[in-house]
């Protein structure tokens, strides 16, 4: 496929995407307004008392989590990809891969028994759980940069810090954005859990369909966490898209 046919199919699926989201999201408003609702449905189901503040704790959890992974994962994988510490490597893998290999619920409660129910227990369990795939594409990008580039560079009388910025980081770029892309994926669905410890989210809304048997409850919690995890995907995709470095 010719270049820019590829760039011009992408900016379609950019385009289309948030049209989608945006019908999606309107149809779920008509459903929901228009469903005949018992007081308990109704009460489950108000916009600006229970939907609204739990959208808001959901985006939070997911936003914070993933600002923590990034603090974290983007600085350790740059430091593991170091010759001097790359025989480190191996076993922090092994650590990071272990906050995926735990299940979601029991790392929740686990980390609620330590710390306590709180919306920080949340974020940190999150964390935790979302921070391989950043940490694993960063080291992946900045072993893919060509070396002989690198060399290149430092020939010309770049330090090895000059480098790093100039030249590897701007080229692992494209693979390190898809890994934060993964993340912030992972740490919408990850929220909707948070209810189980304190710390809110659109889980409430689920959790309150399952409890009460209300198909129509549970169908708009679930659906409001997927509208919110293709909103979020497309943003990473766009971000994804300006951040990638010319020509790549």
């Amino acid at each position: 496929m010719a270049p820019g046919l590829r760039l011009l199919r992408g900016n379609v699926g950019l385009m289309v995407a948030p049209v989608v989201i945006a019908i999606a999201g309107v149809l779920l408003a008509v459903r929901v307004g228009g469903a005949e609702k018992d007081f308990s449905e109704a009460s489950a189901l108000q916009w600006s008392e229970r939907l609204w503040p739990q959208l808001r704790r959901h985006i939070e959890l997911t936003m914070w989590s993933t600002f923590w992974v990034l603090i974290i994962a983007i600085p350790l994988g740059i430091l593991l990809t170091r010759p001097r510490l790359k025989f480190l490597a191996g076993p922090v893998l092994t650590v990071a891969n272990s906050g995926q290999a735990i299940p979601a619920y029991g790392l929740l409660v686990l980390l609620a028994a330590w710390l306590g129910t709180t919306f920080s227990t949340a974020v940190i369990a999150f964390t935790i759980f979302a921070i391989l795939p950043v940490l694993r594409n960063t080291m992946v990008g900045l072993d893919q940069v060509d070396k002989s580039v690198i060399e290149a560079g430092r020939g010309m009388g770049m330090s090895r810090r000059r480098a790093l910025v100039s030249i590897e980081l701007p080229l692992a770029v494209p693979v390190i954005l898809a890994g934060v892309r993964t993340a912030l994926v992972i740490n919408v669905g990850m929220a909707a859990l948070a209810f189980l410890i304190g710390g809110g989210g659109l889980g409430e809304t689920i959790n309150s369909g399952l409890k009460l048997q209300r198909d129509l409850t549970t169908f708009t919690g679930a659906a409001m966490v997927a509208l919110l995890a293709l909103t979020v995907d497309w943003i990473a995709a766009v971000a994804e898209r300006v951040l990638r470095p010319r020509g790549l």
